[in-house]
């Protein structure tokens, strides 16, 4: 399977690179908001432009003489742009409100072509020609540098040049792909049969829920999260140029503290699938997910699409792919598979009830296996789970270790 990984250097900049970078930033943003509005229409979705290529060929000239980027970057801004309004179209086809997408922070895409890796520093495409800043790595070694964008088994494909207004410091997010001996991309999943799936279900009541019945509660994130902000408050209240450099620094620990709570869970997730031998995990789509979660605060939904974007790095390490599924009715589904009614009443808050066969279970639960099964009928696969659930879970005994699901029978795997 296709693995890819992103490491994160902070760069060594000096005020010279530092003024090219600021400017640079400055005009790759005056470019992707020119192409959004040229892309955009007040009146109808159908009016917005969304083909690249046209778009490309009618602002591409004109940018290239307004600002001084290279055509790399010129390009790379106008991509971003019609990205953006191709997803704000997605959500107005769906009766969202939307407005014009506006580009403000200085973010810059590079290719290869753009940005030159060596194994100290990086070359970058400016308006003042190129500029090589060095890397500052920790002092803790294998880096994530290290192993994935020096290894000779991984190759170089884009990054992401992204400015920290509160530290005033510049980062580097490299992406790279594993290849394999003969220079070749590790193909991707090719949807096996035999191959078992773990559901997981993001919600408000948990942070996260497998099809094997393991709940991660979140109370102490939310706890912490409430802590923070507690913290937050009363040094604003301050109003003192000592309180809010304080605050500035109680900003990068509660996001350092964020970041190594979802790793742990990405972690122990992706532990949670090689355990139960299985092949994929599978998520809901998080498209439009503060919509269908309007009671889910910022720092759920922050934490819902890191904790996906974590264990999509680290389980492909471990031999498990990750997908995504339509997320429609999974709470609402009754995820027996002798069953499968589907009503607005067979939710009640964290508790499931079928109003048609009288099964009654976890609402996150249930959610997290009907996400699985969505996945593994598709694709004629095995979802993982577990017994945990109550009285009339299957009819056939589905113990943790052992329990799968195919198609629409339980049967248990060899040695159970």
């Amino acid at each position: 399977m296709e693995v890819r990984r992103t490491a994160v250097v902070k760069l060594d900049v000096s005020d010279g690179q530092r003024d090219a970078l600021h400017r640079t930033a400055e005009q790759y943003l005056y470019c992707a908001n020119r192409t959004a509005d040229y892309c955009w229409s007040d009146t109808s979705y159908t009016e917005c432009k969304t083909h690249q290529r046209q778009v490309r060929d009618a602002l591409y000239s004109d940018l290239r003489e307004e600002t001084e980027l290279q055509a790399q970057l010129v390009q790379a801004a106008i991509r971003r742009a019609v990205e953006a309004i191709r997803g704000v179209v997605e959500r107005w086809k769906k009766g969202q409100r939307v407005s014009c997408p506006t580009f403000t922070a200085k973010t810059m895409d590079y290719d290869t072509r753009s940005a030159t890796l060596y194994w100290n520093k990086v070359s970058l495409a400016t308006v003042e020609g190129r500029v090589e800043p060095s890397f500052v790595l920790p002092a803790d070694s294998p880096t994530p540098y290290e192993q994935y964008v020096l290894s000779e088994d991984c190759e170089f494909r884009e990054s992401t040049l992204r400015y920290d207004a509160t530290t005033d410091e510049f980062y580097l997010n490299i992406s790279t792909r594993r290849i394999d001996g003969d220079g070749a991309e590790v193909p991707a999943d090719t949807g096996h049969p035999d191959q078992t799936v773990l559901g997981i279900d993001l919600g408000v009541n948990s942070l996260a829920v497998a099809s094997t019945g393991t709940f991660w509660q979140g109370d102490d994130y939310d706890h912490w999260c409430r802590e923070f902000e507690k913290r937050r408050g009363e040094m604003q209240q301050c109003g003192t140029q000592a309180a809010h450099n304080a605050l500035l620094r109680l900003g990068k620990r509660e996001e350092a503290w964020r970041k190594q709570y979802i790793h742990t869970v990405a972690n122990e997730i992706v532990t949670e699938a090689v355990g139960h031998d299985c092949d994929v995990i599978v998520f809901e789509d998080l498209t439009d997910i503060r919509e269908r979660l309007p009671q889910a605060k910022w720092h759920h939904v922050w934490a819902f699409r890191r904790l996906y974007e974590y264990v999509s790095y680290k389980a492909p390490e471990r031999g498990v792919s990750v997908k995504q599924v339509e997320p429609n009715h999974t709470s609402q589904r009754c995820s027996r598979t002798d069953c499968g009614f589907t009503h607005d009443d067979n939710r009640h808050g964290k508790q499931f009830e079928c109003q048609k066969c009288g099964y009654e279970v976890n609402a996150d639960y249930n959610a997290a296996k009907n996400i699985g099964l969505r996945y593994a009928r598709k694709r004629i696969h095995r979802l993982r789970s577990s017994p945990k659930s109550g009285s009339g879970d299957a009819p056939v005994d589905v113990r943790v270790n052992g329990g799968t699901l195919n198609g629409e029978s339980h049967r248990p795997v060899a040695g159970d």
